[in-house]
């Protein structure tokens, strides 16, 4: 029994991983990032390591969110830990499953380590509904 329920996690976990990869992000640029901006858009910046089991569940909760609300106009702009340090240092991470969320200029939410999909989706709702585009 234990090894069919090991199999079962297993399967679910990877089931997860591929509907979070089936959403699109685009690596961060600064040139992306103040188009975006410029534009009023929803951005999410997401501080994120490949090794990070929180960072896998924010982005499982950001794709299925996605899913759920495809009318909903947001842009995810990744940025790697380990990799974009200047971006790290910029963004004042202080660790990776950092979130950053701008409506248009205006960052309106800053998160460490927050994976539950129900204040995720609230954040991005708020942000997407509001109507300030500064």
């Amino acid at each position: 029994m234990k090894l069919l329920s090991r199999i079962c996690v297993l399967l679910t976990l990877s089931f997860a991983a591929l509907t979070a990869q089936a959403f699109e992000k685009e690596p961060f640029t600064q040139d992306r990032f103040e188009e975006l901006q410029a534009a009023g858009e929803v951005v999410l910046v997401d501080v994120f390591a490949t090794w990070c089991p929180t960072c896998a569940k924010q982005q499982n909760a950001i794709a299925a969110y996605a899913e759920a609300n495809p009318d909903n106009n947001f842009h995810v702009l990744i940025v790697d830990f380990d990799d974009d340090k200047d971006l790290v240092r910029k963004f004042r991470a202080p660790r990776q499953s950092t979130l950053l969320l701008y409506k248009g200029s205006k960052q309106v939410w800053f998160s460490v380590a927050e994976s539950r999909p129900e204040v995720i989706a609230a954040e991005l709702d708020k942000a997407i509904n509001s109507k300030s585009k500064s």
